[in-house]
């Protein structure tokens, strides 16, 4: 077989190629297992001992050509077809946006702007404070015990930081923030304190190892448990409306002392009882009390001369009842169609 012919007949064939397939197929009938380079190869065994090594030669060289104007065919193909694309899906940046839809604000968010706004009418202001926190911070200054439940390790997130004596966690709730408010500031203070909070949880219908809180503190020289409780009313009342009540029962933190469970008159049904509320009429969504007296030691205050209290809640906790939600993962889970439902 002419080598030159076929070298010729290949060109004429991929001259007017513009697309991958069909080169593919010109690819595979020159280059292919049963292709024309293929069965020149087999042809070498016919072909006079002397002239052999030359023919093998030629036939390679042959196969070198073939495969880099293939090459060459392949990028001058890609780039038109990049070319093209980019002009197809080519979008003027300067235009305005028309959406198909409204973007939608996350529930958690809501909630939380919302419970802050209710606060600052109060007259308390929101401070802030590191997600990454020092153990002494978590625990020990909120005066809970070195063997307490939550210390342990397979109910928090710690770091591994050698050398650490007082170790770094991700912190398990909003409280330090208190301590840490209480160091910079001298009294009159009122703050609230939202954040993200971590913990060991499995996951399920009411429980994430992610989860927000927001912490409330006042101090001042007379603070009462009735101011407390009128705080308590006032925001229950502006987050689920003016007829919610509220019903305080005797609880244990180790950072308030009295403590006390706040628990709302449930939203679904005000109170009467429903499948939501278990039909006892009330929702628990706070834990909150008078700081204990070794809390405000450990921020460098005098018990003596100052009193107050604290309160702290779950975002996803309060979303969950101002709209009747029952599984907490939803939140977590980007359905869009949970976020315009919530935003309709």
């Amino acid at each position: 077989m002419d080598l030159d012919k076929v070298l010729e007949e290949f060109y004429q064939d991929i001259t007017n190629i513009g697309d991958s397939e069909s080169l593919s197929k010109v690819r595979i009938k020159y280059l292919g297992n049963k292709g024309i380079v293929k069965e020149l190869l087999k042809k070498i065994g016919e072909i006079d001992p002397s002239q052999r090594k030359e023919f093998g030669s030629k036939v390679n060289q042959l196969k070198e050509r073939i495969e880099e104007e293939i090459k060459k065919k392949q990028y001058e193909i890609d780039s038109l077809e990049i070319e093209g694309k980019l002009k197809s899906e080519w979008v003027d940046i300067t235009l305005t946006r028309v959406y198909d839809t409204i973007p939608s604000k996350h529930p958690v968010n809501i909630v939380k702007e919302e419970l802050c706004n209710i606060f600052l009418e109060m007259g308390f202001s929101i401070v802030d404070g590191p997600e990454i926190e020092l153990e002494s911070y978590n625990f020990d200054r909120l005066n809970i015990p070195p063997n307490h439940p939550a210390r342990a390790e397979h109910d928090s997130f710690y770091l591994d930081v050698k050398g650490m004596i007082d170790r770094y966690l991700l912190r398990t709730q909003t409280s330090p923030v208190q301590i840490r408010t209480m160091e910079k500031f001298e009294p009159p203070v009122a703050v609230v304190a939202p954040g993200r909070c971590f913990r060991r949880d499995t996951v399920d219908a009411r429980h994430s190892h992610t989860f927000h809180q927001i912490e409330g503190l006042y101090v001042d020289e007379d603070v009462k448990f009735s101011d407390l409780k009128g705080i308590m009313l006032v925001f229950a009342q502006k987050m689920f409306g003016p007829k919610t009540k509220i019903r305080l029962r005797t609880d244990y933190f180790p950072f308030t002392e009295p403590s006390a469970e706040l628990a709302v008159t449930c939203p679904g049904c005000g109170g009467s009882g429903c499948n939501v509320c278990s039909y006892s009429g009330w929702l628990e969504i706070a834990g909150c009390g008078m700081v204990h007296p070794q809390v405000f030691k450990n921020a460098g205050y005098d018990p003596n001369q100052v009193k107050g209290f604290a309160f702290g809640m779950g975002i996803e906790r309060i979303a969950m009842v101002k709209y009747n939600i029952t599984d907490i993962r939803l939140f977590y889970e980007n359905d869009v169609r949970f976020l315009k439902m919530l935003n309709s």
